[in-house]
């Protein structure tokens, strides 16, 4: 069997293993299960693909999605890896023809969907070959506690029966404590090694802000810090994801929608120009993203806010998988928290669902209402400890804490007569316009005028009275009523505050932005390296187009940067640029040494276009069986 190390340094052109990958190597190779948690970009793929180069047979990795296969392939065959997949986007011969390159051992990995495995035609094909290894990618959908939930993959506890003597390998971005649990109890992994990586991603900065007028602000994150970079905007419904992204364009900002009732073959489309081109920002409801192994994202905004942390770190970080600085950017205010409090409610769940899911929103206010470093609090969640990181917006500007109990006070107070002396309820808005003695129609129909909150709130302007209401829900210290309206009332533990026994701090926001750091994929090479920078940029772009595939699978941009960076005049120079493997160097060495050179280089050799890439109506999940309507989709699509 080949040596690890050799296999990382010839195949994927790297000198050594990063954090656990070679002790999580070993394991597999080793003939041993494990489970992985390890955040994204940190190299979790060459964890499965390697012990599948070192070991004999095939590697099989179930994947969750079908549409992005075709691109993992290709990814891998640009390294000189055999590889291919099954799956319903592939005419009968096509299939006919991997299956026979499976049973001949010409295959070093084979993906597939769990749909897909669930076939007894599959299982009894994979009976009849060889095979090195069971990798789970986003294992986090076998879990109830998670936020990918995929019930398919709740079959893959048939790998262990059927397959005893084959190692397995669950891995995830994303895991609490109680989605590790449940991953290792459904997919009987109770025997497996378990690695646990850092979850800090430090190239990223989070930034969270008060919305005002978030289209507004998206523009000025866009312009001002990331001008032609791609990005990743998440609203929280459909409407939102087209409206954006009309308005995006409508500015002169490449922008395409995603969400799952747009037409299949939009969808994939778009997805497609998003992996192929440079510098497109895809408008994308949380059906999008999953999976997507774009390493030049330099930024993920948020416009909604997350249903949890597990899912907001999952979105962020789809950001700066290639390590450069990045953003990850959310724009949240009362109306979100109304929001999402109200979906708990009217949710078909149980009572379980619900307060699961209260935990989860509970967890994702206290990140953004923090006083404290984002990054600490988010590594916290995860049961990490950290130091300030000196790269998030409160870090980087602090915003000041107060004291809120007396503006907390005449609110509560507001609530309370409004509720005790005339049975009424209202939303923020209208008990904002009470507190600060606004001569509205509504405020003279109902006579408030003659309550005794009227006008009292002064000395607060209506966006500070906006942060009081919503961090008040934060803290559970009011509450969305269940009528539907989004009227507020007060909760057990607002007596404590009203009777003066407990006092309430809030969080003020900073007057000034915090610093910006820039974040051009360039922006940190010296002057005169930049100029073959760019040629490098333009000449990997035509060789993508012409060979029809993502760009970052010619060259990520952090090997080009190493090139410019170092000029290599030989082949062997070129080789030691990290990400330069032996086929890659046959490949492309020669036109990239003509380039450093300041010379055209020579036309490639056209690539033969595959058989089996993914046509433009499929899905994003495997439809063998009945076709799956968006209404019965799996919860990668439910918004």
């Amino acid at each position: 069997m080949p040596n690890a190390a050799e296999v990382l340094h010839r195949v994927f052109g790297y000198d050594s293993f990063r954090g656990d990958q070679a002790a999580i190597i070993d394991r597999l190779v080793e003939g041993g299960d494990a489970v992985v948690l390890m955040p994204t970009g940190g190299g979790k793929s060459l964890c499965y693909q390697i012990p599948a180069l070192v070991r004999r047979g095939t590697g099989v990795v179930i994947s969750p999605l079908i549409a992005l296969m075709q691109d993992q392939v290709d990814a891998l065959e640009a390294l000189g890896v055999r590889a291919a997949f099954l799956n319903s986007t592939q005419n009968p011969d096509e299939r006919r023809r991997v299956e026979a390159q499976l049973v001949a051992g010409e295959l070093d990995l084979l993906y597939l969907a769990p749909e897909r495995l669930s076939l007894d035609g599959t299982r009894e094909l994979l009976d009849r070959v060889e095979l090195a290894l069971f990798a789970i990618d986003e294992a986090h959908c076998v879990s109830q506690w998670g936020h990918d939930f995929r019930p398919d993959y709740l079959g893959l506890s048939v790998l262990h029966e059927r397959w005893p003597a084959v190692p397995r390998v669950a891995l995830t971005a994303t895991a609490t404590a109680a989605t590790r649990r449940e991953i290792v109890e459904r997919l009987d992994l109770g025997g497996a090694a378990q690695f646990v990586s850092s979850f800090d991603r430090p190239n990223i900065q989070y930034r969270i802000e008060p919305k005002n007028q978030p289209l507004a602000q998206l523009l000025r994150l866009i312009r001002t810090e990331h001008p032609g970079d791609a990005g990743i905007v998440y609203c929280l419904s459909r409407a939102s994801v087209e409206k954006t992204a009309e308005a995006l364009v409508a500015e002169g900002i490449p922008a395409l929608p995603y969400h799952a009732g747009l037409d299949a073959g939009v969808r994939a489309r778009n997805q497609a120009r998003f992996l192929r081109e440079d510098g497109i920002v895809m408008v994308a409801t949380i059906a999008f993203g999953m999976g997507i192994d774009k390493p030049d994202v330099r930024f993920v905004a948020h416009l909604d806010l997350p249903k949890s942390v597990e899912g907001y770190y999952q979105e962020t970080g789809r950001a700066g998988r290639d390590g450069l600085p990045s953003t990850a950017w959310l724009a949240y205010g009362l109306q979100d928290v109304v929001q999402q409090r109200r979906m708990i409610q009217e949710s078909e769940g149980d009572a379980a669902f619900k307060r699961r899911a209260s935990q989860h929103l509970d967890a994702m206010l206290a990140l953004c209402e923090t006083v404290e470093c984002r990054r600490v609090q988010l590594l916290s969640y995860f049961g990490q400890s950290s130091r300030p990181c000196g790269n998030c917006d409160t870090c980087l500007s602090p915003p000041e804490a107060w004291d809120g109990t007396v503006p907390s006070q005449k609110l509560l107070s507001t609530i309370v007569r409004l509720q005790r002396e005339r049975n009424q309820r209202f939303g923020a808005g209208h008990l904002i316009d009470i507190l600060l003695g606004r001569d509205t129609e509504r405020v003279r129909q109902q006579r408030h005028d003659e309550l005794r909150t009227y006008g009292i709130g002064a000395e607060l302007s209506e966006q500070e009275w906006r942060g009081v209401v919503r961090q008040l829900l934060a803290q559970g210290l009011l509450a969305v009523n269940s009528d539907g309206y989004g009227t507020l009332v007060i909760t057990e533990a607002s007596a404590a505050v009203l009777d003066g026994s407990r006092t309430v701090s809030l969080r003020r926001e900073p007057e000034r932005a915090a610093k910006l750091v820039k974040r051009k994929a360039g922006s940190e090479l010296p002057e005169a390296a930049q100029p073959l920078f760019e040629r490098l940029r333009s000449w990997r772009g035509e060789v993508a187009r012409e060979q029809g595939v993502p760009a970052y699978i010619v060259f990520g941009d952090a090997t080009l940067r190493g090139i410019a960076l170092t000029e290599p005049r030989t082949r062997d120079e070129l080789a030691a640029v990290s990400g330069v493997g032996e086929k890659k160097l046959d490949s492309y060495g020669d036109a990239v040494l003509a380039l450093v050179r300041g010379e055209q280089p020579a036309p490639l050799a056209a690539a033969a276009a595959s058989a089996s890439r993914v046509p433009a109506g499929a899905v994003a999940f495997d439809d063998d069986l009945p076709p799956l309507s968006d209404d019965d989709a799996p919860p990668l699509f439910d918004e």
